[in-house]
């Protein structure tokens, strides 16, 4: 067994005495009162009650791990009856404990609190993971959705559960990302049905989506950011102990793999222009083992039973356009009632600024209660 799934078995089982009540997949296990700022220097105080919280879930095999996130609740009561909960998804922070967004949060560098804040200003309580293993003991699980999702959904129960919160397990929940994080709210849409089902899931907005990761891999092999092909390696190794990536590398591979494993997503820009042939002497996507896997954490054979809006820059250089359009069509032949926006021009970055805000509203307006119109 690894020592990362040894020391998240230690942390979830060992660190928090077990109550009379068996524990479950959203229960805190601590929680400590935080502050967060919008800029550097600890500038720009966020005006909410904020905790960073330890919380159970589930990891990508179903083990049972411990997650951690931040829970931000406007201090200004909530007037239109029980406050709506909304989980939010990062996108690409990078693979080190020291990229978590939860420290960034602390450290006012979060450049997605600007967004979250629209949540906040409308008296949202907004939870935000810090997905498997970025934060705490072991490698981060990197776009192994089916993890990322988990963590999501748990992050939100979390809230819900946290003493002091004032959160009610009936609020209206809805979630969001963007890049990792549009992977990571679509797979909490897939999923919320039959792992969450307790929560109370009015829609998701998801951006930029990765759903279809062996066709990203292969769109960034040798281009400019190939650092996030290698970085999602790097974490489905972490998540999937069969894949065993070292033992497949050559040794540029092992020695650029290892420097990256605990990299910021702006360090992996120095992987630029290689190729995954640069890094083994074997068709590393093509074998069974991972074609078994990438096929598993690829989006769309679950549809969600809730409204999804998808957006998704028409020139994004990272994510091909048609990764997303083709999730929003196999969507739509499933019935899902989803809206569509194609951003026209624009690139990755590009997609986050200006189809961000409309998915917030968009989202709003489902928490509201408000019914929802696609357009497939």
């Amino acid at each position: 067994m690894r020592l990362s799934v040894i020391l998240s078995l230690i942390i979830s089982l060992i660190l928090l005495p077990v109550p009379a009540q068996a524990a479950s997949a959203g229960d805190v296990i601590s929680a400590q009162p935080t502050t967060v700022y919008l800029l550097p220097g600890k500038l720009l105080e966020v005006p909410v009650n904020a905790w960073n919280v330890l919380y159970r879930s589930t990891s990508a095999t179903g083990a049972p791990n411990a997650v951690s996130a931040t829970v931000l609740v406007p201090k200004a009561s909530y007037p239109f009856g029980r406050r709506p909960v909304i989980g939010y998804a990062v996108g690409t922070h990078g693979l080190g404990d020291q990229c978590a967004p939860s420290l960034a949060m602390r450290e006012g560098r979060e450049t997605e609190l600007a967004l979250v804040s629209l949540f906040l200003l409308k008296g949202f309580a907004v939870a935000v993971t810090d997905y498997e293993g970025l934060g705490t003991p072991g490698q981060h699980t990197y776009m192994a959705g089916i993890s990322q999702g988990q963590a999501v959904l748990d992050s939100v129960r979390a809230a819900i559960r946290l003493p002091g919160s004032g959160l009610s397990a009936s609020a209206p929940v809805g979630v969001m990302g963007y890049s990792q994080g549009g992977a990571s709210a679509g797979w909490a849409g897939q999923l919320q049905p039959s792992y969450a089902p307790d929560l109370r899931l009015k829609g998701v907005a998801a951006g930029g989506v990765p759903a279809d990761l062996k066709a990203v891999a292969q769109s960034l092999d040798g281009g400019a950011n190939f650092g996030l092909a290698a970085a999602a390696g790097v974490g489905f190794d972490a998540a999937y102990d069969e894949l065993d990536l070292f033992n497949d590398l050559n040794d540029r591979g092992k020695a650029l793999m290892t420097d990256a494993a605990d990299d910021c997503v702006g360090d992996l820009s120095k992987l630029a222009g290689l190729r995954f042939s640069d890094l083994s002497p074997i068709d590393l996507m093509n074998q069974p083992k991972w074609l078994a896997r990438l096929a598993e954490n690829r989006l769309g054979a679950r549809p969600p039973r809730v409204p999804i809006f998808l957006y998704h820059a028409r020139g994004d250089e990272i994510i091909p356009h048609a990764v997303g359009s083709t999730l929003r069509s196999e969507y739509c032949r499933a019935g899902v009632n989803a809206r569509w926006l194609s951003i026209p021009g624009g690139n990755h970055v590009l997609g986050a600024v200006e189809g961000g805000p409309l998915a917030i509203e968009w989202l709003a307006l489902r928490v509201y209660g408000l019914p929802a119109f696609g357009n497939c």
